[in-house]
């Protein structure tokens, strides 16, 4: 029996291609064949993905899985096939986010949508990496919807740090550290705002850090940097990174005095629980996947006005007591995200599957 993956692009430490390697490693020490079939991925992963060009039709006793995140043509041939079918979703930001900034994200976010929709009635199982995203798939129609943790690899936090990039920003000044793409749903001119509140009212010792990358949408970019300049923002107080391999991440977050995320669209936010594992205090807008992910951790907000917000982490920053309850909170949030069974959910849906055949 096979179990194949379905991606449009396969990255090393991205979250999706991370969990196609974790899901396929599990189906074939379970003793099925399995393969990751992708239209895209790193030079560096294609011995270990095949090109889709290359996937032979399956039987219908097999299972093919398709992680959606954006259109493609996987999606019409995946609609197609008379195994049982399983899609992941791992979210599409709204195309009203991408509005003045880029007419063709708002057409390939619109047309995810459109396609998303089309797979609701040929699917057997839809799964979703949190309850936010579990209910859109409802809402378009799918018939069985369930909520499968997304894999985090714990073990890559374990390992050492660049400790020339953590001396680097550990300089006495206060870091507000966002991690995640540089795009409109973000809203990293709202991180903007909150550090010139800080600067100016609070202490002139403060840094913004945004780890991500920034070419995806160059026009938002330089839109932040013209925001930033236009506040007086000298580099060493707003410092865009960029992708960063692992060590230096690590270094970041441990140099980081405050995790700070005002998006307002989120699937499952990763960095979240990033900030767990470094023990660092979150501050979250209250939106999207955001309140699933935290589940009552960290520090959660409604109200984004910049004095409102930078009032409250110079609190974080300086409260030693606050720290600790927060950090208790997140500790406790990371012991159940890490103890949620994946692979016993895998196992029953695959039998439940076989036991769906004619």
């Amino acid at each position: 029996m096979r179990i194949d993956q379905l991606l449009p692009a396969y990255h090393r430490g991205d979250a999706i291609g991370d969990e196609a390697t974790h899901l396929r490693h599990f189906f074939r020490s379970e003793g099925f064949e399995s393969q990751i079939f992708r239209l895209d991925c790193d030079r560096e992963l294609e011995s270990e993905s095949e090109s889709f060009a290359g996937f032979t039709e399956p039987l219908p006793s097999d299972i093919t899985i398709l992680h959606f995140a954006l259109p493609s043509p996987l999606t019409p041939a995946f609609r197609r096939l008379r195994s049982k079918k399983v899609i992941i979703y791992h979210n599409i930001t709204s195309p009203e986010f991408f509005a003045g900034y880029s007419k063709e994200m708002v057409r390939i976010a619109r047309a995810g949508r459109e396609e998303l929709r089309s797979l609701a009635g040929t699917t057997d199982i839809a799964l979703a990496d949190s309850p936010y995203n579990a209910q859109e798939l409802e809402e378009i129609g799918f018939r069985e919807t369930q909520v499968f943790p997304l894999y985090v690899d714990f073990a890559r936090y374990k390992r050492p740090m660049n400790p020339s990039a953590h001396r680097l920003f550990k300089d006495g000044r206060t870091n507000i550290l966002f991690v995640g793409r540089v795009a409109p749903n973000k809203k990293i001119e709202d991180l903007i705002k909150v550090t010139f509140y800080y600067k100016k009212f609070i202490s002139p010792l403060v840094r913004l850090v945004v780890v991500g990358k920034t070419a995806s949408l160059p026009v938002y970019y330089h839109a932040l940097v013209k925001l930033a300049d236009d506040f007086l923002l000298a580099p060493e107080e707003i410092c865009f990174t960029g992708h960063l391999p692992d060590d230096e991440m690590c270094a970041v977050y441990r140099a980081a005095d405050v995790f700070l995320s005002l998006s307002e669209h989120e699937g499952f936010c990763l960095p979240l629980v990033e900030s767990m594992v470094f023990d660092l205090p979150v501050v979250a807008y209250d939106s999207a996947a955001v309140p699933d992910t935290l589940n009552g951790a960290g520090i959660l907000i409604r109200d984004k006005r910049a004095e409102k917000v930078a009032e409250l982490l110079d609190v974080v920053v300086r409260s030693e007591s606050l720290r600790e309850k927060i950090i208790r909170g997140q500790r406790e949030r990371l012991l159940k995200l890490q103890a949620e069974g994946r692979e016993p959910f895998l196992v029953q849906m695959i039998g439940r599957l076989r036991g769906a055949q004619p």
